[in-house]
């Protein structure tokens, strides 16, 4: 239940934050050192993989959180639930986006930092999500191996 509980945090912080800077955000604005703040739209998945196939990456991403959702009920740590929560709250989140924001498909990412792809709320919490799952999952196994 945490992981969904998480994943339903995750998926509100994204719209609203999404929300916001659709309406207020018109210009790029300089955050701090590297942060910053520019709104654009993305058809592909991360890294821009599959660009302009915006059809083919909402099918593939629904098909993935169809999938996760599933498989987060597996879960079976606190850790396991956070990290595959964030995962789950972000994919929906972006999923949501694609599918109800009118914007054919497109998801509006708005972070900036100096020498990285623009991004979003829904997916840094996949990324912070998978290294944190992937952390979490390799102590257990050492721990396990320790044993």
């Amino acid at each position: 239940m945490l992981a969904y509980g998480l994943a339903a945090v995750v998926l509100v912080a994204d719209r609203v934050t999404t929300s916001l800077v659709e309406d207020h955000l018109h210009r790029v604005v300089h955050v701090w050192g590297p942060f910053g703040l520019a709104l654009q739209f993305n058809s592909g998945l991360a890294f821009s993989l599959f660009s302009g196939r915006a059809t083919l990456v909402t099918v593939l991403l629904g098909a993935g959180v169809v999938v996760l959702a599933i498989l987060v009920w597996r879960v079976r740590t606190v850790g396991q639930a956070v990290g595959a929560g964030l995962v789950l709250g972000g994919g929906v989140g972006n999923l949501s986006e694609r599918v109800a924001s009118g914007h054919h498909g497109l998801v509006a990412d708005y972070v900036t930092l100096s020498h990285w792809p623009t991004f979003n709320v829904a997916d840094a919490c996949i990324t912070v999500g998978a290294v944190f799952l992937a952390a979490v999952l390799l102590f257990d196994q050492r721990a396990g191996a320790g044993s």
